[in-house]
């Protein structure tokens, strides 16, 4: 387990960075706006468990390989950055189950494993993550101790750390939602939404 005085720096350098907005935050943003905070619990779960698997690949220096390998990303970066923007335009146009239903139009939500995966691409697909976890994690781990129980409670305390920061920008999106829904803006409120999920998709895979 790293020491006491190391993880009083980590905590407040990860919480920080990872309440910076980026794709996975702007995604939960969108997705508290469409689907709701509850449903968007099926994207953290999915983003969550990318993250874990990145950050335990970092440590263990998978991802230092990885960075080497640019055309690994390319293509997976390529096709989730394509799905997240056709989901944009569906939503910009407000169809599809990503999209909010407007009034005497029934929609059904979005699937579970659909929000799932969807996280999980973002996270696994983002080779900022990886090249923040490799420049991250590696000052805080003891060479002079077992690597596996120091990487599991900085996984730990990692995974914490994003999932109250989803679930604040979830929030926020959800509140949103219901200002602008009060005027009966749910085009807008699906335009706006489309707009910041095609950015997420072109941002994926252009980044």
């Amino acid at each position: 387990m790293p020491s006491l005085s190391l993880l009083s720096v980590f905590v407040p350098t990860f919480f920080l960075v990872s309440l910076t907005p980026g794709m996975c935050m702007t995604l939960a943003m969108v997705l508290g706006m469409t689907q709701g905070v509850r449903r968007s619990l099926w994207m953290m779960a999915g983003e969550l468990v990318g993250v874990g698997l990145v950050a335990a690949a970092a440590g263990a220096g998978v991802a230092a390989l990885m960075l080497r390998q640019p055309e690994l990303f390319a293509l997976f970066k390529w096709l989730g950055g394509a799905y997240l923007a056709y989901l944009g335009v569906m939503m910009w146009r407000s169809r599809g189950r990503m999209a909010i239903p407007e009034e005497g139009l029934a929609v059904a939500p979005a699937g579970r494993l659909q929000l799932a995966v969807q996280g999980l691409v973002t996270a696994v697909a983002n080779p900022k993550g990886w090249a923040f976890f490799v420049a991250l994690l590696p000052p805080f781990l003891d060479a002079g101790r077992p690597l596996a129980g120091q990487l599991a409670v900085l996984v730990a305390l990692i995974l914490t750390i994003e999932f109250c920061c989803l679930m604040l920008y979830a929030t926020g999106g959800s509140r949103l939602r219901r200002l602008l829904a009060r005027g009966g803006s749910v085009r807008l409120l699906n335009r706006i939404a489309g707009t910041l999920m095609v950015g997420v998709g072109l941002w994926l895979a252009l980044g």
